[in-house]
């Protein structure tokens, strides 16, 4: 079969392991994937990590060698077109998604890609235009935890009445006075990843999750930090990005919310918290880690009687940084098998772009938005 864009190929699913995923960014040694995609992986029946891909020979070799994958490429084009690998997983930098997620689809692979999906709305379109029929994932991966499904349902069940408004704090250890050169690239504009598109695209996500599609948002950013200290290098450099973003929105359902989103705190600082007043009853989403609101587990409280949230599909991870991945793959995997599509998408990805510029314009232009997406 010739591998052509909007074309599936074969999954091969009868052999031991299922699913054979291959990993572009599995560093053994400091990597996002190492700390949620691998444990999820290998913590899923029906999924096997067939292989990884990293930048050079020696640390390709190292992280096939630490995660247990079959084969390992330094050159993950070749890794991407090979036919015994069914998932391919981008996790590395996102100015680096376009070439490899267009690489993937015109090899016929499902896709697996880390948020934000693009640079700008419009990369981002481009790889959403060029899925057709594949089956592809996006990491915006909070909206799948199981606390932040049963607070849908919470609210959908009418316990707590009509939804009147919202407060949402978010802090991140990210975005500060100091930091890594190797995450240099958060404070460039051209880079495509910030607080607003990382972080905001996470918690506008959560909210559209549980209070329905955004219609309207105001915004104020600003720059904190303006020099950035380079850690291990010990040097400047300046800041081109927001480190703070305060938002205020209404949603479809009528309700209205407030979002705190600050970089910049020490890692046993970071917290999220998701406070939603209805006319009958309140809940309330909370978590401390680190990495933010798509890592980690949520807990769900309200003043209303709830059925708990369902066990996770994994743990395990960076403080169980490999839950809400893990709700990730299984979904995928169940629409592979199915042939459904019920996995956050690229096009969902699209939509959370086109939100978040939204956003962005409020605070540049210093006025309501309308959100049209």
């Amino acid at each position: 079969m010739s591998h052509t864009r909007n074309a599936m190929r074969p999954i091969s699913a009868e052999g031991p392991g299922g699913i054979r995923v291959g990993i572009v960014g599995a560093d053994s040694r400091a990597s996002w994937a190492k700390v949620s995609h691998v444990p999820a992986i290998n913590g899923l029946p029906g999924l096997r990590l067939a292989a990884v891909a990293t930048r050079n020979e020696q640390s390709a070799r190292e992280a096939a060698e630490a995660f247990g994958a079959d084969r390992w490429f330094s050159d993950p084009f070749a890794m991407i077109r090979d036919d015994r690998i069914d998932l391919i997983t981008i996790a590395v930098k996102t100015p680096a998604h376009r070439e490899l997620v267009l690489a993937a689809l015109d090899a016929g692979k499902a896709v697996y890609c880390e948020a934000s999906l693009g640079r700008s709305v419009l990369e981002t379109e481009e790889m959403a235009s060029a899925v057709g029929s594949l089956h592809t994932a996006i990491g915006l991966q909070g909206r799948l935890n199981p606390g932040v499904r049963r607070a849908a349902q919470l609210l959908f069940s009418g316990k707590i009445g009509r939804p009147l408004n919202a407060r949402i704090v978010a802090t991140t250890m990210g975005f500060g006075p100091e930091l890594p050169s190797s995450h240099d690239y958060f404070n460039k504009t051209s880079s495509g990843a910030n607080l607003l598109s990382i972080t905001g695209g996470h918690v506008l996500d959560v909210v559209e999750a549980v209070l329905g599609p955004v219609i309207e948002v105001d915004a104020r950013t600003e720059i904190r930090w303006p020099a950035v200290k380079l850690t291990d290098l010990g040097e400047e450099k300046v800041r081109e990005t927001a480190d703070y973003v305060g938002i205020v929105g209404k949603t479809h359902s009528g309700a209205v919310f407030t979002a705190d989103i600050s970089g910049g705190v020490a890692s046993e600082d970071a917290r999220f918290s998701f406070d939603l007043r209805g006319s009958e009853g309140w809940l309330s989403l909370t978590s401390d880690h680190p990495y933010g609101v798509q890592a980690g587990d949520l807990q769900l409280t309200s003043n209303v009687a709830f059925a708990p949230p369902q066990e996770a599909a994994v743990s395990g991870g960076l403080i169980g940084a490999a839950i809400n991945v893990g709700e990730v793959y299984a979904h995928l995997l169940r629409d592979l098998h199915q042939g459904t599509y019920n996995t956050p998408d690229f096009r969902h990805a699209l939509h959370n772009a086109r939100l978040i510029e939204a956003v962005a314009r409020a605070a540049e232009r210093g006025e309501r938005q309308e959100v049209t997406t």
